[in-house]
């Protein structure tokens, strides 16, 4: 895999950072994107004698001109692209779903699925023009994908929504060797899933403490699903907590 090309959104902490380390640890050079110049740096440092693979390009995925941006800045440094991880994104406060401020819902959709749309936009255009020709596209779903949390209608239906955009991109991508795949993840430790350990709702009124598992699970999915020929493809891939309450009655 050394000398791949990677785009991973949302580098700057939790999932993003733990796999963009392990992609520049097995040897692809890796556009870090996020909102954050610091935060990318410090990802980057993180990657040791591997930091000067790692380019650090400040990007709002709300914002389609920021994407544009990013993918030409690929394009221009290395010339081409051979994973894009879609994995930026956010909820909204967990409040009753006829409460949720419509501002909020669209902030939450800019960033969980129109940021995504676009990104891969930019990489399809990149891949199918590049020889060798293809390439891959994982997307970040989540257990939200499949089913819900209490008061999280806006992160829920955006994570719903990846699944169609992955198959979407996965059928339009065959004829140009693109691949995409989904990874749902399922309470890995980071700063964004930290409540769990203080206590969450629960679909029957009560609140629980939920196991988390290592981010670096997830990071060494990343690394397999795309240590794939691009005529294999991972479609869909669940990486979860084996104690978290998703398997089973709620």
């Amino acid at each position: 895999m050394s000398g791949k090309i990677a785009v991973v959104t949302g580098a700057g902490s939790g999932i993003g950072r733990a796999s963009a380390l392990a992609l520049l640890a097995a040897g692809y050079k890796v556009a870090l994107a996020g909102r954050r110049l610091d935060a990318l740096q410090e990802t980057a440092g993180l990657a040791g004698a591997n930091k000067g693979h790692a380019l650090a390009v400040p990007t709002d995925v709300a914002k389609r001109d920021d994407i544009v941006a990013l993918f030409a800045r690929v394009k221009s440094s290395w010339g081409r692209l051979d994973l894009l991880f879609n994995n930026a994104g956010g909820g909204a406060p967990p409040v009753p779903l006829e409460d949720l401020p419509f501002e909020t819902w669209q902030s939450v959709v800019a960033a969980n699925l129109t940021g995504p749309f676009v990104c891969t936009q930019e990489a399809i255009k990149i891949m199918k023009a590049q020889t060798p020709r293809g390439g891959r596209i994982i997307n970040n779903g989540s257990i939200s994908a499949h089913a819900p949390r209490p008061f999280s209608v806006a992160y829920t239906a955006t994570k719903h929504a990846i699944t169609g955009l992955t198959k979407s991109t996965s059928l339009d991508g065959r004829a140009y060797d693109i691949a995409c795949g989904q990874i749902d993840i399922g309470n890995a430790a980071t700063p964004m899933t930290e409540r769990m350990t203080k206590g969450v709702p629960q679909p029957n009124g009560t609140t629980m403490i939920e196991p988390r598992m290592d981010v670096d699970a997830v990071a060494k999915a990343i690394l397999y699903m795309d240590s794939l020929p691009l005529d294999a493809n991972v479609q869909f891939m669940t990486v979860m907590a084996t104690k978290m309450p998703f398997v089973g009655r709620g």
